[in-house]
């Protein structure tokens, strides 16, 4: 198993395991090295490429200037660079006393979430923390996790524009949830707007009320999470009662769109929520100031960052300057933003069709397909997948 990083807690698990680099891929990075290092020499830069790290969708070589060099030029030649290595773009970023030059693979591998996640359950000992969601693989090659309950998280937004995998992380959120909680410690309720990305969850037995897509049941969902906030407030008991999670699809086109009533209710339980087992997932693909700028601002202690349109959107998004969240590939690339800390991570992928068969064994009478139980019982088809990446 590979070491495992938790946002909501420090890094729970580690080995000795090692990703070995093939001999072709060595020499290809040994040559792209030698000519990153060309470029800096032609631009009279004293630096040297001193390792690297392989991902499955973008290589970065770890750039080590001599003292006095300025970085700013090496971060205005990344145009240069891409030239040099034949690449469409290049990311340089400084990390710390060391530069980070970024270049995507020709061979992509997406990260797939049911291997992943029997990987994360495979072991006598081995389970997923109650309330974790996996999010994918971290820059580092090791699988990251979110934990909802913690102070440090409780709220998450999710924001990336068209094609950047925006919809595929919020079905890999729901998905890995319902699979490592039972239906007594997990509730969930599901808004879709534009009746697309939660279609595949309409007979998950998680749901505490079937999939919303009208503004009128929108209204009511609100109202109901909010009495329940409150009643929860005035209660003292909290060992039974199953935590709630809202995952809002478009977050940006409800609160242009809806009622008053709604925004005032999610902006309480956003801001009240956690005490009382209530989480809110929410996700948008327009990260303006004018739209999230008051909401988003103190009550999304995360943020999960795809590629956006603008560095303006991008600082709106994850809360920071310079993330270059404009500047990523796009289809799960993404940056978490937590705990003053970033990290870059590929979204674990799931199809359509496995979560429908996922749904299927979780509502099947045939004892032989009983889902999962509250720590992650892997499924019968996954002993079949062996390998995190696609072969």
């Amino acid at each position: 198993m590979n070491e495992t990083q938790l946002i909501g807690r420090p890094v729970i698990r580690t080995d000795n395991e090692k990703r070995q680099v093939d001999d072709p891929m060595r020499e290809k990075l040994e040559f792209q090295a030698d000519r990153i290092e060309a470029v800096l020499e032609l631009h009279r830069v004293d630096a040297q490429v001193t390792g690297g790290t392989v991902t499955p969708r973008w290589i970065r070589f770890k750039v080590l200037p001599a003292i006095g060099a300025k970085i700013s030029k090496i971060k205005g030649l990344n145009e240069e660079l891409a030239a040099a290595l034949d690449v469409a773009s290049c990311r340089v970023s400084r990390r710390g006393a060391a530069v980070d030059v970024e270049v995507p693979r020709d061979d992509p591998k997406p990260v797939r979430l049911l291997p992943l996640y029997r990987q994360l359950t495979a072991s006598p000992g081995d389970s997923i923390p109650p309330l974790t969601a996996i999010l994918g693989l971290s820059d580092d090659g090791v699988p990251l996790l979110i934990r909802l309950p913690s102070p440090d998280v409780a709220h998450v937004l999710v924001a990336g524009t068209t094609g950047s995998g925006k919809t595929v992380l919020l079905q890999t959120v729901i998905l890995s949830l319902a699979m490592a909680n039972s239906t007594a410690a997990l509730s969930l309720v599901l808004i879709d707007p534009k009746r697309r990305a939660f279609r595949p969850f309409e007979r998950l037995p998680h749901l505490a009320r079937p999939v919303i897509w009208a503004v009128e049941e929108m209204v009511e969902a609100f109202q109901s999470l909010v009495r329940l906030m409150e009643r929860r407030g005035r209660d003292d008991r909290r060992g039974a009662r199953p935590h709630v999670v809202l995952v809002i699809d478009e977050l940006a086109d409800l609160l242009m769109t809806s009622d008053v009533l709604v925004q005032q209710a999610l902006t309480r339980l956003i801001q009240r929520g956690r005490e009382a087992g209530i989480h809110v997932v929410a996700a948008t693909q327009k990260p303006t100031t004018a739209v999230l700028g008051p909401l988003v601002k103190a009550n999304f202690p995360v943020r999960l960052v795809g590629r956006v349109t603008s560095a303006n959107d991008a600082r709106t998004a994850a809360g920071w300057s310079g993330t270059g969240a404009e500047r990523l590939l796009g289809r799960g690339d993404f940056i978490a933003v937590a705990e003053g800390r970033l990290t870059r991570f590929q979204v674990a992928h799931v199809s359509s069709i496995e979560i429908e068969d996922v749904v299927n064994m979780m509502t099947s009478d045939d004892p032989e397909d009983e889902a999962p139980d509250v720590q992650g019982v892997a499924f019968p088809l996954w002993h079949q997948l062996t390998g995190v990446f696609d072969q």
